[in-house]
């Protein structure tokens, strides 16, 4: 037996109004809208689910629909800039889908948090393993869509800070912008916001630098 899922076409960035019962049979997935959320789930829940999603507070989030052309562009050419920075550095740098756990209790397999972020990059190989990246990595990029925009803002923006994730930048293709946010003691103290002409400079890596010009040269094909 195996869990058959129905596409949520009612699930949008205010799904936490909704609540979800996962059936293992059958019938799939009963959805309720109109009830708030009740029950929560687990790791243990999210890996028996068929698609894209991220929980976060137990809370599951469709990750459909797929990125467009641009955002795909946009990694990519991240990915490629902070790979070729990280080689020679020890650090992993990782492109979604890659789950990123993580659980106050330390817990990762019952870890109520459990995310994708469009670029990782980890510096303790030991967080590494067959299920994902267990624990904060040290940097953490999500680039917006019109479907994600909100929760990279406001939900894993929150979730990155609770965890000490050290640095998260987030991409704006629209305004072709990137807001680099760095952890202090208090959580994220630092904000510096870099435009297309712009090189972007790290704060957690000094001799880290990003011309975004060759990162935006993509947003000329919608």
């Amino acid at each position: 037996m195996f869990l058959k899922r129905e596409l949520l076409s009612c699930m949008t960035d205010a799904d936490v109004d909704g609540i979800i019962r996962i059936k293992q049979a059958d019938g799939g997935m009963d959805v309720k809208p109109t009830e708030r959320q009740k029950e929560r789930y687990t790791y243990q829940d999210y890996v028996k689910w068929d698609g894209r999603w991220e929980l976060i507070n137990g809370t599951p989030y469709n990750m459909a629909p797929a990125p467009s052309f641009v955002h795909q562009s946009i990694v990519g050419e991240l990915y490629v800039a902070l790979r070729a920075f990280f080689r020679e550095k020890g650090c992993t740098v990782v492109m979604a889908p890659f789950d990123v756990r993580l659980d106050e209790q330390g817990d990762y397999e019952q870890a109520k948090h459990v995310v994708q972020p469009d670029i990782s990059v980890i510096c303790d190989q030991s967080q590494i393993g067959s299920r994902g990246c267990d624990g904060p990595p040290n940097l953490v990029v999500e680039v917006l869509s019109p479907s994600t925009a909100l929760r990279d803002r406001n939900e894993k923006y929150m979730l990155y800070e609770q965890f000490g994730v050290k640095e998260y930048w987030i991409v704006d293709p629209l305004h072709r912008t990137v807001e680099v946010y760095g952890c202090g003691e208090k959580g994220y103290e630092r904000r510096n916001v870099f435009g297309e002409c712009d090189a972007l400079v790290s704060f957690l890596f000094a001799e880290l630098s990003v011309p975004l010009a060759d990162i935006f040269q993509s947003n000329n094909r919608e």
